[in-house]
């Protein structure tokens, strides 16, 4: 029998990931799409023949219980939330309802409406903040330190409390920095990349930056989604940290761009104190043995490559705008 998925944020960059893999695999694939006024469909836009999207907000419980009973999932995957940490100072409330109450709403309509679906929660290493241990493991209390670190907490948690409260298979993935050329412009890694390829090509003259000091444990999305799939094949749930259990600094992200196109950074780079967090998450490194060794997980890409891939990505979606004479803004 053809197993069934239902994917909230599937037009982001995981989502999109996440949907490739699992059509690979033969399932029937939906998507939860919130209802804008200009639809975003560029990491899926491939994919519009195979998949089929349903509208529903993660704020409403009744639109969510139709699309669980619409797609009948075998297994629901959490992705969506308002994931931007900047913007979470910005918008705390909204950060809370989306990233926190939004998990209650759809971990309620699955159990209302389809219990044995096994359930996916997207958490984060923001959970972790200012780090009580390094490395950080499944085990690690967290300090989150912005309102989206905040909100990820109450939907991690939320989820182990209806796992022991109603015996449901819910499980989350505490998933480090995780980029690729599919990210939003507004996250560092895809702000370097893009910056980097108009830089080469005679279109910006310099990138700012804010603490280039700050370490990550980076990651390339394609590969960590594969984990998401392997959490849910499991006999029993659980959380697992997923990593490459290596930190680089954001002043190693910017030379390895930089040096990729022939450039040296410290010509075009400046740091502006408008881009520092209020409250800054310095180190991040996460411990992946866990899903080493229960789910036999691991990354094939290496942070060089990755970092490689994505300025690549650019200077060709750049590139082929000015053939197209796209204005480049």
């Amino acid at each position: 029998m053809t197993k069934r998925a239902l994917i909230t944020g599937i037009t982001g960059q995981d989502g999109s990931y996440l949907a490739e893999l699992l059509l690979s695999k033969g399932y029937k694939v939906f998507g939860l799409r919130r209802r804008t006024s200009i639809p975003i469909m560029d990491n899926i836009g491939h994919l519009k023949n195979e998949i089929e999207l349903i509208e529903g907000d993660l704020l409403d419980l009744g639109s969510l219980m139709r699309a669980v009973s619409i797609s009948d999932p075998d297994e629901v995957y959490n992705l969506a939330a308002q994931s931007f940490v900047a913007t979470s100072w910005v918008q705390p409330v909204a950060t809370a309802q989306a990233t926190g109450m939004g998990v209650t709403n759809l971990l309620e309509a699955v159990r209302l409406t389809k219990p044995e679906a096994r359930f996916y929660q997207a958490s984060s290493s923001e959970m972790f903040g200012k780090v009580l241990a390094t490395p950080q493991k499944e085990t690690t209390p967290f300090y989150p330190r912005s309102p989206y670190g905040v909100a990820k907490v109450y939907g991690h948690w939320i989820t182990v409390n209806y796992r022991e409260s109603y015996n449901m298979f819910a499980c989350s993935g505490i998933l480090f920095n995780h980029e690729s050329p599919r990210r939003g412009i507004e996250f560092v890694t895809r702000k370097v990349s893009d910056a980097v390829a108009r830089i080469k090509l005679g279109l910006q003259t310099e990138l700012r930056m804010g603490n280039l000091d700050a370490k990550r444990d980076w990651g390339f999305a394609g590969d960590y989604v594969k984990a998401m799939w392997l959490m849910l094949q499991q006999d029993k749930a659980d959380d697992f940290v997923i990593s490459t259990a290596e930190t680089h600094t954001i002043e190693e992200l910017v030379d390895i761009a930089f040096t990729h196109v022939g450039l040296d950074w410290k010509d075009y780079v400046v740091v502006d104190q408008r881009f520092v967090r209020p409250a800054e998450v310095d180190l991040l490194l996460g411990d992946c043995s866990k899903a080493k060794e229960k789910l036999g997980w691991e990354r094939e890409v290496t942070f060089e490559q990755l970092v490689k891939m994505m300025v690549d990505s650019d200077l060709a979606l750049i590139n082929e705008n000015l053939i197209k004479g796209v204005k480049i803004v």
